[in-house]
């Protein structure tokens, strides 16, 4: 019988799984929500990693899944490059970002949604990409206020 350990602060939040031998994705999840809850017809941000340690680069070339409309890429469009030996961090470390579009269901924290993600060298895998538990540190998106509704602006 094995006795029950305390949990340990800091463990992994989302999965890691391999796509090919050389070729991981890491930490995969859905930033949470500032307001607790990912509503139909939100996006979501996806934060992951894509560890590539193999002699040559790999390419992200689709994101995909059944619960959401569309996935787009932050900072152009895909495909996305990783070189040989090196790491690509999506999302929790700024640019790029991997945004689920037009969500088909409500998500709570620690819901998840079937992602896949398509390598052009080495084919595809789906993940259940789940929701960040509460207390993460959300970022809320900044929008520039209008000039023109600026009440202490010289008119």
């Amino acid at each position: 019988m094995q006795t029950p350990q305390e949990e340990v602060p800091g463990g992994a939040v989302g999965p890691d799984v391999k796509v090919a031998e050389d070729v991981k994705l890491l930490q995969v999840q859905l930033e949470y929500p500032l307001d607790g809850v990912l509503d139909v017809g939100e996006d979501a941000r996806l934060f992951l990693a894509i560890s590539n340690t193999g002699s040559e680069p790999v390419s992200l070339t689709d994101v995909s899944g059944p619960e959401f409309a569309d996935a787009t890429l932050s900072d152009g469009t895909l495909p996305l490059t990783v070189p040989a030996n090196d790491n690509a961090y999506i999302g929790a470390e700024g640019e790029p970002v991997i945004v689920l579009e037009d969500l088909d269901r409500a998500l709570h924290s620690s819901q998840s949604t079937p992602v896949t993600f398509t390598f052009g060298e080495v084919g595809s895998v789906t993940v259940d990409a789940m929701v960040a538990p509460e207390g993460q540190d959300p970022v809320p998106t900044y929008d520039f206020p209008d000039p023109a509704e600026d009440p202490s602006a010289d008119n």
